[in-house]
């Protein structure tokens, strides 16, 4: 089961655009000026301002659409370590189905501009935020306290990073899987302790 075969059907992945890739800016670019050719055959230059703005627009209707796998894999699950499992296993075969080409648009925008680029970095905090703060919801009804969930969904979103780039790098599958077993342990550790209390 693939990201966009999940439990509820729902509409999945992000839109595409016309070239197939996710809907997100292309990350890093350091020129001053970008041409586009007008309906009418004339050229004209976007501003940084502009892709800027576009950048912004762009990054967040894509990003925030990763939070639909909080309610694909999380919330219907019968527990928190069943859950993550499958949302990790999907992100495998998510990988294995597209030949390594789906990954985290949002981490490449983050990682490519962060430095240079303060309204797309803005932008892609805001998606993490929103994660963040999406995850910590889904994972609290297992039980969790808020800190312990937002703990969980940090760590699950850094392997989560991590394994793509390793994964799609080695074109290999192993480094999500031991991201997924390194989730649910640090799952199983919140879950023990929370029961202590």
């Amino acid at each position: 089961m693939t990201w966009w075969q999940g439990p509820r059907n729902a509409s999945w992945p992000p839109a595409r655009n016309s070239s197939g890739a996710t809907a997100t800016p292309a990350p890093g670019s350091s020129r001053s000026s970008r041409k586009r050719t007008l309906p009418s055959g004339r050229s004209t230059t976007s501003s940084p301002g502009a892709r800027s703005s576009s950048g912004r627009r762009s990054s967040g209707a894509s990003g925030l659409a990763y939070i639909q796998l909080f309610d694909l894999f999380i919330a219907p699950a019968p527990d928190l370590i069943s859950g993550i499992e499958a949302f990790f296993a999907a992100g495998i075969a998510t990988l294995e189905a597209t030949d390594y080409v789906e990954g985290c648009p949002i981490a490449t925008v983050a990682l490519e501009v962060a430095a240079t680029n303060e309204p797309l970095r803005q932008a892609t905090a805001d998606v993490f935020t929103a994660w963040i703060d999406a995850g910590t919801e889904k994972f609290g009804k297992f039980g969790l306290g808020r800190t312990a969930a937002r703990t969980l969904t940090i760590t699950a979103v850094n392997n989560l990073e991590g394994a793509f780039v390793l994964c799609r790098s080695l074109r290999d599958t192993e480094a999500m899987a031991v991201a997924g077993a390194a989730t649910v342990d640090v799952a199983r550790r919140l879950l023990d302790e929370n029961a202590q209390l």
